[in-house]
Parts: C-alpha cells; sequence; structure tokens
C-alpha cells in the first residue's frame, strides 16, 4: 500500500465517521419545549424546599394561627402550673364572699358566693377542659379512623356494615345522646370523655372513609399491592399518611367541641362534682348574673378564647395543608 493510498484511506474513514454522527444528531428529537433542567446538572442549591416544612412555614405565616397558637400555649402552661401556683382544693372556701375583682390582693380575680377563689378556680378548670377536650378527641380520632379506614379501604360487606353502624350513630341528637350516656354512668372527667368520644366519632370515620376510597386506587397504592405488601402495611404505610391532612384540620375543631359539651353538661349539673370546671362555675354563678356577673363572664371568657383559638389554629391548619392552596403559594 503506497502513502497516497493509505492517506485517502483514512481520510475516507474520518468521513464515514463524521456522517455517522451527524445522522445521529439528527435522528435525536430535539426537545425544545422541556423547561425542566438535566437531573445530572441540578445543583443542590435548586432543590425545593421539603413538603412538611413549607406548610410549617405557611402556618406560622399566618397572624390568626399564630394567635390561637400562642393563646393555646398559654393556656396549657396555666394547666400545667395550677397545682403549683394554687397548691389547695380550688373548691376551698378561702376568703370573704362576693369579693370583686382588684378588691383584694390575695384574690386578683375576687370570689364567689361561697368565698372560694375564682382565679384558682380558672386555673384548675383549665385543666379539666384541656384534658377533656384532648381525651375525648383521642378516643374519637382512635375509633373514627380505625372504622372509617376499614370500610373505605376494603369495602364491599365490610363497608355496607360499618357505614349501617355509623348511620345508626348519626340518627341520634349528640348532645341528648351525650347526657343519657353520663347520667346512666357516674359523672367524672374520664366518663364525660368517653360519653363525648362516643357521639364524636362517626363524624371521623365517614372523613376517613371517603378520603380512604379516593386514595385506595392510586398509583403507589396499586404498586404495593401488586408487590405482595399486606393489608395492615398498606393502610398504615401508603394511604394513611396522605390521608391526614383533613383529620388534623378535623382533629383542632373536635377539641374545641369537645370543651364545648363538657361545659355545657358541667353547666347543667352532670360534670364531676368533685372538680372544678369553667362549665360549672358559670352554672354557680347564672342565679347572681345580676349582682356579680364577673362570676359567669370570666370563666365563660377563657372559654369564648380558648375555642376561638382552637378554631384559628383549624383555619390555618387548613390553608397550610389544603393542596389548592399549596399550589397558589408555590
Amino acid at each position: 500500500m503506497t502513502t497516497e493510498t493509505a492517506v485517502s484511506h483514512v481520510v475516507s474513514s474520518a468521513q464515514s465517521r463524521t456522517a455517522a454522527t451527524q445522522l445521529d444528531k439528527s435522528e435525536t428529537p430535539q426537545w425544545h419545549n422541556i423547561k425542566a433542567p438535566d437531573a445530572r446538572t441540578t445543583r443542590t442549591a435548586t432543590v425545593s424546599v421539603p413538603a412538611g416544612r413549607r406548610e410549617l412555614a405557611a402556618f406560622l405565616r399566618n397572624p390568626n394561627a399564630l394567635f390561637g397558637l400562642v393563646f393555646l400555649s398559654l393556656m396549657a402552661l396555666v394547666a400545667l402550673i395550677a397545682p403549683i401556683v394554687f397548691p389547695g382544693d380550688p373548691l376551698g372556701m378561702v376568703g370573704k364572699p362576693f369579693l370583686w375583682p382588684g378588691q383584694d390582693a390575695a384574690f386578683p380575680l375576687g370570689t364567689d358566693s361561697m368565698g372560694r377563689n375564682v382565679l384558682a378556680g380558672l386555673f384548675h378548670g383549665a385543666r379539666i377542659s384541656l384534658f377533656v377536650g384532648l381525651t375525648a378527641t383521642a378516643l374519637g380520632l382512635g375509633v373514627g379512623i380505625t372504622v372509617g379506614s376499614l370500610a373505605g379501604y376494603f369495602g364491599g360487606w365490610v363497608d355496607d356494615v360499618l357505614v349501617r353502624i355509623i348511620e345508626i350513630f348519626q340518627t341520634l341528637p349528640n348532645f341528648v345522646l351525650l347526657v343519657v350516656l353520663v347520667a346512666i354512668a357516674q359523672p367524672s372527667a374520664t366518663t364525660v370523655s368517653v360519653a363525648i368520644a362516643i357521639v364524636s366519632w362517626p363524624m371521623v370515620a365517614r372523613l376517613t372513609r371517603a378520603e380512604f376510597r379516593a386514595i385506595r386506587e392510586k398509583d403507589y397504592v396499586v404498586a404495593a399491592r401488586s408487590l405482595g405488601f399486606r393489608h395492615p402495611r398498606i393502610i398504615l404505610k401508603e394511604i394513611l399518611p396522605n390521608a391526614l391532612p383533613p383529620l388534623i384540620v378535623t382533629a383542632s375543631v373536635m377539641v374545641a367541641t369537645a370543651i364545648l359539651m363538657e361545659s355545657a353538661l358541667s353547666f347543667m349539673g352532670l360534670g364531676d362534682p368533685n372538680v372544678v370546671s369553667w362549665g360549672s362555675m358559670i352554672g354557680n354563678g347564672r342565679e347572681l348574673i345580676r349582682t356579680a356577673w364577673y362570676l359567669t363572664f370570666l370563666p365563660g371568657l377563657a372559654i369564648v378564647f380558648t375555642v376561638l383559638a382552637l378554631n384559628l389554629i383549624g383555619d390555618g391548619l387548613n390553608d397550610a395543608l389544603n393542596p389548592r392552596f399549596s399550589e397558589e403559594r408555590s
């Protein structure tokens, strides 16, 4: 082979490789409308904020929700320090009757008709109200989520039977059923909490059932089922975490409703007679509302602001966890 022949062979090989490269480029589709960055070249600085932090930041930016959270935290602190600040019995007669607020430094908010410290009653009443509200909500959520998840996930005859049970409880007036349950059992904070949970769980069950029915056919649930995961794992790991946002919002409303129900029962004299609550304080002072209006005004104000704080927290959670609002913020 001569030198000229070798050179021509090399040139032809290079030209063929160039032509092949150009052909590959021409056959490769050019997606000009794609705006997403290449995953291999994306820097960590461009990674979006995790959803949990974004929702928490959105909740904390809400002034109404922040006010509710601060006030509820203050009430929780009051309930915790009540036995320390007022170690005695809040039902004990410790002063002169009908001392008005500011009349005696030892009793900043005055005394009632029996000489009991109103401020001590408010502090200890916060313990009962929050205990009943949180306990009843926890029990109602536990029963409601269990029943609703089973009905929504399995469907069929399981759904039919559980829905009928839910409808039976919902056909009964809630407060009438609550009064009957408390009247049958011995009135106590625990009994009142269980009774409120019994009348509250059907609402949670229906909400949970609706969420499970909407989520159970999602792709990731079908994939988990095709991989052979057991039903408890799919319910607890795949579906329940995605159904929690509306349940969290409902829980805040349930706490407020439980506090109102307990106050109403105590106002009617169906609460625990051995403890002081805001409702019992209002009930004891209702006959003296013309001469000593502060006896009903102060515990009523505590109920109003506590329930308002819980509702503001619920609204803030709804704004932070609602996907529609999340898309608008992003």
